[in-house]
């Protein structure tokens, strides 16, 4: 195979990055492309005018002893920082101090900082929705929704959702199929900032018997704007999937009135809100996929419903993904 003509990788999120920095690392030219206009998928954070909002991912965690090398390595660089925060739980009415102790990472000074670091000088195409992959006589091509075509490409990795990855795996009816047997859960995220902090100590908290599975309180995290005191809430997926087609407004009010139920202190009305729809937030279980490959079409697919749906499952089957097309062409 002539490495001279790149590898497409649709998707700069942390999966699609975790490929395109290990085929790079071996020496083959990659060319990414992402439908929005900036990296980092779920990990992407938000401008606004409370500050950049961590809308997706609000800290991820490292087991693996891989992803525990590299964390570190974007902690010494400056990428990552852990977060300390003040954890509760919420359960039948009443806070309590969580006692889970476990090493919690975020991107400094926003989630996205990691992705943005990852991607580097890689070649990328943002605003760029690829809505077909197909095969020539000798190599992929791609076309987008504006009916350009992008190509020659050796092999193709998809690193998309599940829903979304199922559409431009046609050409390989069997890793289709496998895309397709992946539920994937929405989630709706709101933000709300306030003049004055709010006077609780809490700053992380599982909820249960709520609207809300999550909430975390942003300028608790290292590096972030402390001028307004600005708070992240996440739907549960059974409130999101219930309510996906609700106006933002009413996502904004609903979400608003159960977080001032149970935070526990006055919650005065907020100076910036905004709502944000994750179709395709988390896998509904986890998997044991790793990746997917068609080695002798050169088609992949990669993300973190390949696995454990966490930032690091992603990242690991990135890696995946990009070890498979290697061995096939040694």
């Amino acid at each position: 195979m002539n490495s001279s003509i790149p590898i497409a990788i649709i998707g700069t999120g942390i999966a699609g990055l975790s490929a395109a920095q290990a085929l790079q690392s071996a020496g083959y030219n990659v060319q990414l492309f992402d439908k929005s206009r900036g990296s980092g998928g779920r990990m992407a954070s938000k401008r606004s005018d409370a500050g950049a909002l961590d809308l997706g991912a609000q800290y991820f965690t490292a087991r693996d002893r891989r992803f525990v090398e590299v964390v570190q390595q974007w902690q010494a660089r400056g990428w990552a920082s852990q977060w300390q925060p003040s954890l509760y739980n919420y359960r039948d009415g009443e806070l309590s101090a969580s006692p889970d102790e476990q090493v919690r990472w975020v991107g400094s000074p926003r989630m996205s900082a990691i992705t943005r670091a990852m991607l580097g000088a890689l070649p990328v195409k943002f605003s760029c929705r690829i809505t077909e992959v197909y095969r020539g006589e000798h190599h992929w091509s791609l076309q987008d929704a504006e009916s350009q075509s992008h190509g020659p490409f050796s092999h193709v990795v998809i690193a998309m959702p599940a829903p979304q990855a199922t559409t431009l795996l046609a050409a390989a009816p069997k890793l289709a199929a496998a895309a397709a047997s992946v539920s994937m859960d929405p989630t709706w995220a709101v933000a709300l900032s306030f003049a004055s902090p709010l006077d609780t100590r809490v700053e992380g908290c599982f909820v249960q018997d709520s609207a809300l599975d999550w909430l975390a309180r942003s300028t608790s995290k290292p590096g972030r704007d402390n001028s307004n005191d600005t708070w992240i809430l996440h739907a549960t997926s059974q409130w999101s999937r219930q309510h996906i087609d609700l106006a933002k407004e009413q996502v904004i009010e609903h979400l608003h009135g159960a977080f001032a139920e149970l935070i526990g202190c006055a919650v005065p009305a907020p100076t910036f809100t905004l709502a944000h729809r994750w179709l395709y937030a988390r896998p509904s279980a986890a998997h044991q996929l790793g990746a997917l490959a068609d080695a002798d079409l050169g088609l992949y697919a990669c993300g973190d419903w390949c696995l454990s749906g966490r930032v690091e499952g992603a990242w690991l089957s990135g890696q995946e993904a990009a070890r498979k097309l290697l061995e096939h062409m040694q």
